[in-house]
């Protein structure tokens, strides 16, 4: 699973909170931070607000996405794909199109997705359950 840093939106800083906190991965941040009890908790223990770590976590999800590692999860972030709900709603010609659009002025990634891999990002988000209910 993918280091605590290489969630989409999670910065140095805050990812140094995380680790002190003993929250290392992305699959640790779902695990201790995907109840509300278990956010607050961990806001406590780092100084992080709640709702950053709700938001966090639904990023986190986005890279148990077969074939979505961090960039692509960080891309996925900037076109507007926030949570596994999001991406499984998504066409995959108008997701690519946005992507494609998107990247040109922001170039967060080198080698853009192909139609087909952002199909199985698709198809793979519909398998999996979210982390965060509801």
């Amino acid at each position: 699973m993918a280091r605590i840093d290489q969630v989409a939106g999670i910065d140095h800083r805050e990812a140094t909170k995380l680790r002190k906190a003993g929250v290392r991965t992305a699959k640790s941040l779902a695990e201790t931070a995907s109840t509300r009890r278990g956010r607050t908790q961990l806001s406590k223990d780092t100084g992080l607000s709640p709702k950053d770590l709700q938001i966090w976590v639904h990023h986190a999800d986005l890279l148990r996405v077969k074939g979505v590692g961090a960039e692509y999860a960080a891309l996925l972030v900037e076109a507007g794909v926030d949570t596994l709900r999001d991406l499984r709603r998504r066409n995959p010609t108008a997701l690519l199109a946005k992507i494609i659009g998107m990247n040109g002025s922001q170039r967060v990634v080198s080698r853009l997705p192909t139609e087909s891999m952002v199909e199985g990002w698709i198809v793979a988000a519909g398998d999996l359950e979210p982390s965060i209910a509801g």
